[in-house]
């Protein structure tokens, strides 16, 4: 086994860095070690807060550690899909598991790294962002297993993908299969105006390929249909603005739109409080949102990140884990759409017939749904 040098300890990092701001020169020893102990506690306090389910381990028997995304749990999205399949893998395969909520402005790759330095049998990240913080960890960290949610892929100069490290796991979706579903549902049922709408949280690829998905599929439906979209910013911050969510959506219903389909992560909650202040209709995504809007939410996106993180832990448990890439579509059920009793009523049966048969085709390669704008 390689022997891996380990890393400067708390207080030698703070010291550090108080020795590169030219502040040791003129301090006492003592003095300087009530300062360093100083900024490291501010520093943790500040970074990380970190959340364990009822029956996880302590730090000292967990063997697999989070770092969720932007916004946290409670978005009612992403974040909260990735922890319901942690706490499944909790109840039913008896995994122990450490959850690590960056703060404000915290350096994610801390937390990552963190649990990496305890000596986790798995490290996830969930989340695009912190694609080159796993890659660069799972060097240092050879035999640590690391996934990531939505790992975004590197190309070389010819096009070719870049394959993540050995020891990671990219977790891919086709996000652009069930946004295509949606879209034509939405076309199918705005019959008014043919105004429909999208709302992304970051301008970027990966939202990018909900907006094409969501496009195909109304055009599929509705040659003449209009698709306003719109993006909340192009920071992480597009992600948990609910303020401009809500600014986005009113615009977009006061231009006639009729429902809107947002990839925003907490930034769409926004969305849901103009449709139900308008009496229009929202379309959710990643996990089944009714209850941000009932009525109000014709149907939702959603992403098995539930699935996929309750798959890796089994894996790791199993001694069966492996890096690579893992993507999921329609075909493995990793994306879909909600339709059930809360939102039947919304949905013609007709409609439901019209996007079953699309499905069908993108499953079996009849319809090749389009990934970048």
């Amino acid at each position: 086994m390689n022997e891996i040098n380990a890393p400067p300890s708390a207080i030698e990092r703070g010291s550090i860095a108080l020795q590169q701001a030219g502040l040791c020169t003129i301090l006492s020893p003592m003095r300087k070690l009530i300062i360093v102990t100083a900024l490291l506690l501010a520093a943790h306090i500040a970074l990380l807060f970190v959340r364990r389910s009822a029956s996880a381990g302590t730090g000292a028997d967990a063997e697999v550690g989070i770092v969720l995304d932007v916004g946290g749990r409670g978005d009612k999205s992403f974040n909260d899909g990735a922890y319901a399949g942690a706490d499944s893998a909790t109840r039913l395969l008896g995994a122990n598991i450490r959850f690590i909520e960056p703060g404000e402005g915290a350096d994610r790759e801390a937390g990552l790294r963190l649990l990496a330095a305890e000596g986790m049998k798995l490290v996830i990240g969930v989340g695009f962002i912190f694609t080159d913080d796993l890659a660069n960890l799972a060097t240092e960290y050879p035999e640590t297993s690391f996934a990531g949610i939505d790992y975004a892929l590197a190309t070389d100069k010819d096009g070719n993908v870049i394959p993540p490290p050995p020891n990671v796991a990219a977790l891919k979706f086709r996000e652009e299969e069930g946004s295509y579903l949606v879209g034509a549902l939405a076309a199918l049922v705005s019959k008014n105006t043919k105004k429909v709408g999208f709302i992304g949280g970051m301008d970027i690829p990966l939202i990018h390929k909900f907006e094409a998905g969501y496009r195909a599929g109304v055009m599929r439906v509705c040659p003449d249909c209009q698709v306003i979209a719109q993006y909340a910013g192009a920071t992480p911050d597009a992600f948990k603005n609910p303020g401009k969510g809500k600014e986005l959506a009113l615009s977009q219903y006061q231009q006639g739109v009729e429902v809107i389909f947002h990839a925003s992560g907490s930034t769409g909650q926004g969305l849901f409080e103009a449709a139900r202040a308008t009496n229009k209709y929202a379309i959710g995504v990643d996990s089944d949102q009714n209850d941000e809007a009932p009525g109000r939410v014709l149907t939702s996106m959603i992403k098995g990140v539930n699935a996929v993180t309750f798959d890796a832990v089994q894996r790791v448990q199993a001694g069966t884990f492996k890096g690579g890439i893992y993507s999921f579509g329609l075909k493995e059920g990793g994306v879909g759409y909600v339709y059930d009793h809360r939102n039947r009523a919304l949905i013609p049966d007709s409609v439901r017939a019209r996007v079953e048969q699309l499905k069908e085709q993108i499953i079996s390669g009849q319809i090749k749904v389009p990934s970048t704008r």
